[in-house]
């Protein structure tokens, strides 16, 4: 990772991470169970890339990155919702997450449902905070909830994890549909958040039609090829390092790693990336660090 890269995200991931913990205080409102569920899973060491991604976007388009710091937050209260609901024994069936016990087998099941439940109502709550805050236009505003709930909802990751699921145990005649059901599973599991996230901080700085289309291009780009690094890291990566057992191939997961092999999978995220640059043409030097993340999509080992 590049040194300006690295320093980046321990500034904005410690910026996120004290909205965050402000956020999940104790309130006297909500039982303490729910908050402690939520906050076990929220904080159990993920990466923030989420979030760093949309503070990038506002940067980006010339706004702070501060601006959009609540929004950030949101995006990591909803991606953090679906890890405790993919881990649950009806979907994924996973004992680790980050290295720890997942939520339900802290917290059981019932009470994990309603910890990701929690997350993702919260998530809506901050962003709307976050506009108002910074006295957005109404437009921009409801842009702002519309961009976030159609990237978390059946039309993003709710629609991919459909299809991921449907996808499993897919008998052999059905090879000529497994590429094309597999660039959907990925741009929707994975990369319909990061690009809505992405999207959502450029809303928030107020960006241009055309600055929004080049960063949704983007966002698509850097999403695929983040997902299509992790099938490769559930196959080939240190479980150590990743904090999970790498469940894919035991679930039998349609991956591109499984369909099309290791060293192809890494040539397609290596030429998504390449896009993403491309994309990013119209910002010049201050897309810098989102040119430095798409590599990084990439370049990790967890």
């Amino acid at each position: 990772m590049k040194p300006q890269l690295a320093r980046y995200l321990k500034t904005r991931g410690a910026q996120v991470e004290r909205t965050l913990e402000s956020l999940l205080r104790r309130r006297a409102e909500q039982p303490e169970t729910i908050r402690k569920a939520m906050s076990y899973s929220l904080f159990a060491g993920g990466k923030r890339l989420r979030p760093v991604l949309a503070m990038a976007a506002a940067e980006c388009c010339g706004s702070k990155a501060s601006s959009a710091l609540k929004t950030a937050a949101a995006l990591e209260m909803i991606h953090t919702y679906s890890l405790i609901h993919d881990d649950l024994p009806a979907m994924d069936d996973d004992d680790l997450r980050r290295g720890k016990p997942t939520n339900h087998k802290v917290f059981g099941e019932a009470i994990a449902v309603l910890a990701g439940d929690g997350l993702l109502t919260y998530a809506f709550e901050t962003a709307a905070d976050n506009a108002a805050e910074e006295k957005l236009p109404a437009k921009s505003a409801l842009d702002l909830v519309r961009v976030i709930a159609k990237g978390a909802g059946t039309q993003g990751m709710v629609g991919g994890q459909v299809a991921d699921l449907e996808a499993e145990n897919w008998p052999a005649r059905c090879a000529r549909r497994l590429g094309p059901a597999l660039e959907y599973i990925h741009l929707h599991k994975t990369g319909a958040l990061i690009t809505a996230g992405i999207e959502a901080g450029a809303i928030v700085a107020q960006a241009t039609p055309a600055q929004r289309k080049a960063l949704r291009a983007y966002g698509r780009a850097v999403g695929l090829a983040f997902q299509i690094t992790d099938d490769i890291l559930d196959v080939v990566g240190d479980k150590k390092k990743l904090g999970k057992k790498g469940s894919d191939r035991q679930n039998h997961k349609l991956t591109y790693a499984s369909l099309y092999g290791v060293s192809a999978a890494r040539k397609k995220a290596r030429a998504l990336v390449a896009q993403a640059h491309k994309h990013l043409a119209i910002f010049g030097p201050q897309a810098a660090i989102l040119r430095d993340l798409a590599d990084y999509a990439i370049e990790r080992d967890k």
